[in-house]
């Protein structure tokens, strides 16, 4: 019997040859990865879907008189400009509550719709990832399939789910909560708004903590933790990336939702796209405040999408290779 002996492969050249070469690759993978013909097609496309935003922007500066007669590119050659939309639209308001009142009322929906999505949705990720239960399968594609039934169509039962309860037979198996029209409460849209997330939310999360090494909980495992060690030392710390990304995505789904939150919202506690969509008045002459108000109720979500960026692309994509 012959042992073959294979002797590494020595790479003659030097470091500035390797350099020189490296830097030749990137050249040559970027050539074939773009072209000039795209990157003028991306910056047309970018620059027309840019302007409607922009002709907003200048609309929220200009006065109304001017806003009403003449279009928001005549500020090029009329150059006026005020601040009284913003205060206008703070202050003043399209329904019984103020713009800031609303956009508070929209902080406390938002914060905690935020927190038990991603705290019920993180726990059924982790059980359909790591532990063998009987229809589990089933059970996540059933989960997995909530997510093509339109929210439009479980909106008038829910709302009677709340209000009469469920009864079978005579007997009440869930009671009604009776709480939209309790002043300040937030309980209805909140479970409301976390219902309609989780489909959604079990799906990435479950993406992302299937993908954690299989080492790493058989070790916790050999070393006597349990599912809550587990869950809570180890799937945490490394979903951050994924529950970040989730948080962003459900923020700012909820910042701007109008319909849930107006049907589900006690009347005296309505959110911010309420004010909003009455802030333009009756038949739409002060739209103008509408623009102002758009831009305050955007500052908000702008803050959190770029504090949590850097986690959002790298948890959407988590899952979607393998190796």
């Amino acid at each position: 019997m012959t042992i073959e002996v294979i002797e590494p492969i020595v790479d003659s050249r030097s470091a500035r040859q390797v350099a020189r070469d490296t830097r030749r690759h990137e050249k040559t993978a970027h050539k074939r990865l773009t072209s000039r013909g795209a990157t003028i097609a991306a910056i047309v496309i970018a620059f027309f879907w840019t302007i409607p935003t922009f002709g907003l922007f200048v609309t929220s500066f200009r006065p109304g008189a001017d806003s009403q007669s003449t279009g928001w590119w005549t500020v090029f050659t009329d150059p006026e400009f005020t601040l009284g939309n913003y205060e206008a639209a703070l202050t003043a308001g399209g329904t019984a509550l103020t713009l800031g009142e609303s956009i508070l009322n929209t902080i406390g929906i938002t914060v905690p719709v935020v927190f038990f999505s991603l705290t019920v949705a993180s726990l059924l990720a982790y059980a359909f990832a790591w532990i063998d239960f009987k229809g589990k399968t089933l059970a996540f594609v059933t989960v997995f399939a909530l997510q093509i039934i339109p929210l439009q169509m479980a909106l008038v039962p829910l709302l009677s789910l709340f209000s009469r309860g469920l009864t079978v037979n005579g007997v009440t198996i869930f009671p009604g909560l009776d709480l939209r029209d309790v002043d300040h409460s937030f309980a209805t849209v909140w479970i409301a708004h976390t219902i309609f997330s989780l489909p959604l939310a079990v799906f990435l999360l479950h993406n992302f903590i299937a993908e954690i090494p299989s080492e790493v909980i058989e070790a916790a495992r050999v070393d006597g933790a349990g599912h809550g060690q587990i869950f809570f030392r180890i799937i945490l710390p490394l979903s951050t990336p994924a529950l970040a990304a989730f948080a962003t995505l459900e923020f700012i789904w909820v910042w701007n939702d109008l319909l849930v939150a107006t049907i589900f919202a006690p009347s005296t506690s309505l959110p911010v796209m309420q004010s909003l969509n009455s802030l333009s008045g009756t038949w739409g002459n002060q739209w103008f405040l509408q623009s102002a108000g758009t831009f305050i109720s955007i500052l908000i979500p702008l803050i959190v999408f770029f504090a949590l960026q850097r986690f959002f692309v790298r948890g959407l994509t988590a899952g979607a290779t393998k190796g």
